[in-house]
């Protein structure tokens, strides 16, 4: 019983920490570029978070299954980034969206996937000695 309430509220704090990156990587996005930050912060800082995003969103979905979290966060993530590769006309039609733009993105490239696995493995480095540091005290 008390592994299940650990788990829940584990999972309750990565929905909150997938919520304050999906609140950060938008705004990022959104205002990044008239705040004048540079072009690549705000282009790849926002696919880092999405990156991180990610781990954190597949850590909810499987929270006993460490060793699966990273390499479904690479899949996920790679996944999403080839699928610009596809064209249909409703599916370029949601990406001009707001929306689309953000959970798809609209040009590929390898540079994104780069940026992704930063953001997972940045993420999976830090639940780990997070972890880790919890299960200590």
């Amino acid at each position: 019983m008390d592994k299940m309430k650990a788990i829940h509220k584990s999972r309750l704090r990565r929905i909150g920490a997938a919520a304050l990156v999906i609140a950060t990587g938008t705004i990022l996005r959104l205002a990044g570029y008239e705040a004048g930050l540079p072009y690549w912060f705000v282009k790849y800082g926002g696919s880092l978070l999405w990156g991180v995003m990610v781990y954190l969103l597949v850590t909810v979905i499987v929270p006993d299954r460490p060793r699966l979290q990273v390499p479904l966060s690479v899949v996920i993530a790679v996944t999403v980034e080839l699928i610009r590769l596809y064209h249909t006309p409703w599916l370029d039609a949601f990406r001009l969206t707001l929306a689309g733009a953000l959970l798809l993105g609209r040009i590929f490239s390898v540079w994104n996937i780069v940026a992704y696995i930063a953001g997972i493995t940045v993420a999976a480095v830090a639940d780990h000695a997070l972890r880790t540091r919890h299960q200590t005290t």
